[in-house]
């Protein structure tokens, strides 16, 4: 089942925020995250805030999403105010959106140029499963305007998809590639898992040598993370399957880069790679770089000038408070200065645009000269920058850095 969400200071019934984080929505970046929380059936490695038909239990249809999802537009819209940017980017994630049908993720898209406005050069994304898709849905979703889609591919080798409990054919993701390219797709994705138990160096290769056949705009690659309360880890703690090591993933890790690197994908994130930099995913960028966006959905999280808040996880208690004209919103936390600062360096050091050297402290630049003599970091343009051998050691090279 998923996590659990963390705790914080309640957010007010009508959602309002303090007037110093509205203070700075007219000069940042606005994106709207919408999450559906549906899936067909659930993935063993899988913690996201996602529910089957049978988890739900009868409540929380899927069939309520959409006006749910609109009813907390308006919420947004009432607390930002007017004073604020048009929408510069969108993401529909899950969950499996495109479970849904097109017409409610386009009533919803719609919604929101109506009364957010879409910036004229806005991403608009929605992730996929490569099953959960056709030709027809895939127009529909380009027709209303969808311009970027991401498929859940994980792997190549139909043995590691069965023990990842993912239910398409070890091609059908490729073909969902060339469909969406058809429709009119302007950016096509593929998310790719790596360090599945029973999977080799030579499977690993070839599901990245499939991934690029299919000609994506861009890829992510992530480490197999084994979360507690999932059926992988059940399966691992009862002696089923062995549990991912560190240099196996760190074998894999520089085999991608190798690969896509060979074939022009350049890394802009330590998980992300594309193929250009108007194919770098602005979307998640957003979040690297400290923006505005409001999650829509149950579970969504949300920031709006240092204020972090998170919604009531089970869809049918925020569809409820919705109906009843109250915040769906759970918790939340006021960020001070010194810890925005902590999350710009960890999140801005993962990008291979680096961290301005402006953000460190004195001492903290003086302590700069240890990963750059280790090989881990290069300093580029008063930017501190992640080597290769730096970003499989990212982690511990922020918290060597900071006070």
């Amino acid at each position: 089942m998923p996590s659990t969400l963390p705790e914080g200071d309640p957010v007010p019934r009508d959602g309002s925020l303090p007037a110093a984080a509205l203070a700075e929505v007219p000069d940042a970046t606005l994106s709207i995250y919408l999450h559906v929380p549906f899936c067909r059936s659930r993935c063993g490695y899988c913690d996201f805030n996602t529910y089957t038909a049978e988890e739900l239990g009868g409540g929380g249809s899927r069939r309520d999403w959409a006006a749910a999802a609109i009813a907390e537009l308006a919420l947004a819209d009432r607390v930002l105010g007017s004073d604020r940017p048009a929408v510069g980017t969108v993401f529909v994630g899950g969950g499996t959106p495109t479970l849904l049908p097109a017409a409610d993720l386009a009533r919803v898209l719609a919604e929101i140029e109506g009364r957010f406005g879409l910036a004229a050069d806005a991403e608009v994304t929605t992730e996929s499963n490569p099953d959960s898709v056709d030709a027809t849905d895939l127009e529909a979703l380009r027709a209303a305007g969808f311009n970027r889609i991401s498929f859940g591919m994980q792997s190549a080798d139909a043995g590691v998809l069965r023990i990842l409990d993912r239910e398409h054919t070890a091609g059908r993701a490729q073909a969902a590639v060339a469909e969406a390219r058809a429709a009119g797709f302007d950016s096509i994705s593929l998310d790719l898992i790596y360090g599945t138990p029973g999977e080799s160096l030579d499977s690993w290769r070839s599901s990245l040598d499939a991934a690029l056949a299919a000609a994506p705009d861009h890829v992510s690659a992530y480490a197999l993370i084994v979360e507690e309360g999932t059926r992988l880890a059940a399966r691992m703690r009862r002696g089923e399957l062995p549990e991912p090591e560190d240099d196996d993933l760190a074998d894999k890790y520089l085999l991608a880069d190798e690969v896509l690197g060979r074939a022009g994908f350049g890394w802009y994130e330590v998980s992300n790679w594309a193929r250009t930099r108007a194919d770098r995913c602005r979307h998640n960028l957003a979040y690297w770089r400290g923006g505005t966006w409001w999650g829509i959905g149950p579970g969504a999280h949300s920031h709006v000038g240092g204020v972090r808040f998170w919604n009531v996880k089970h869809p049918t208690a925020w569809s409820g408070r919705l109906a009843a004209g109250e915040s769906p919103g759970y918790a939340r936390e006021v960020l001070d200065a010194p810890t925005r600062r902590i999350e710009r360096i960890l999140l801005e050091l993962r990008l291979a645009d680096g961290l301005p050297l402006e953000v460190l402290t004195k001492s903290e630049r003086g302590r700069l000269a240890g990963p750059v003599a280790g090989g881990l970091l290069e300093v580029r343009a008063d930017r501190a920058v992640l080597t290769l051998r730096g970003r499989l050691l990212a982690d511990g090279v922020v918290r060597d850095l900071l006070d």
